[in-house]
């Protein structure tokens, strides 16, 4: 259990720290859209997310150095006690951000990892007969050597990011048609976010058989979905529905009932129009 926690937790941080767009504001899979897709769902309301949102990339540096440190405290064995019940606390907050309204519950993987952190903090405590956080001089060295290591597994994992290729569309009107891009602009591969005139996320994409879009709304929970080019799928980040956009956006995995909405668009000219 100890090493399976650990593990995934340094995964978790690691997974975030190489994601180029996880700290960027604008990208798919920026921290902030992903507190603003929480809001419209989570039982903690709109006002804790809004506080959140209103300094999101604090807030993901915070949760990516934890996740690394927490993990790295785990396999060490440095304040063990402490580190549990870090672990747990993540995924109690996750489950209530993200996941609390999980259809049916076994979907929520927070649930699963709150009971294993809570199981492991009190074997440890079982084992102690009494809880002690207290640090002696070598304990708070060691602490602050597994901090200074998750801060510098953060930077690398940043450092080796890959750049994200989804780009933001600028459209503009031209008599009754909406000019979302230029193809000079837009090759063959590209994926790009704009937004419809009612304010509604979208994802266009172009391939080697032409131009299509859809709606970034996820069908379950109403969060927004982000492009995944390491898995090539639309991702949602509340409770991790998957959809398939090079075939007809249709559900690969997660609790999402329906594709995603089509968003009709094609090729006029020199342009990348809405239809």
């Amino acid at each position: 259990m100890r090493l399976w926690l650990g593990v995934t937790w340094i995964y978790a941080g690691w997974n975030k720290a190489t994601d180029a767009g996880f700290l960027t504001r604008g990208s798919t899979t920026f921290i902030g859209k992903q507190l603003s897709g929480y809001s419209t769902q989570s039982p903690m309301g709109h006002f804790v997310f809004n506080k959140l949102m209103e300094h999101a990339v604090p807030v993901g540096a915070f949760v990516m150095i934890s996740e690394f440190a927490i993990g790295l405290a785990t396999l060490l064995w440095v304040a063990p006690t402490l580190a549990a019940f870090g672990g747990f606390s993540m995924s109690l907050g996750l489950w209530l951000a993200s996941s609390f309204h999980a259809h049916p519950y076994f979907l929520a993987s927070d649930t699963a990892y709150a009971v294993l952190w809570l199981s492991y903090f009190l074997f440890i405590l079982g084992k102690r007969r009494t809880l002690d956080i207290s640090l002696n001089r070598r304990g708070a060295l060691r602490v602050g050597i597994v901090g200074a290591i998750a801060i510098a597994g953060a930077a690398v994992g940043k450092l080796t990011a890959p750049s994200t290729k989804a780009t933001a569309a600028s459209s503009s009107s031209t008599g009754t048609k909406t000019q979302l891009t230029k193809l000079v602009d837009f090759p063959v591969g590209s994926v790009a976010n704009f937004a419809l005139a009612t304010g509604e996320p979208a994802i266009l994409f172009r391939t080697k058989t032409g131009v299509f879009a859809y709606s970034a709304i996820c069908t379950h929970q109403g969060c927004t979905v982000g492009y995944s080019a390491g898995t090539k799928t639309l991702d949602c980040p509340c409770h991790g529905a998957q959809y398939d956009p090079f075939d007809s956006a249709k559900v690969l995995g997660g609790p999402a009932p329906t594709p995603l909405g089509s968003v009709k668009v094609a090729i006029e000219g020199a342009w990348i129009v809405l239809a």
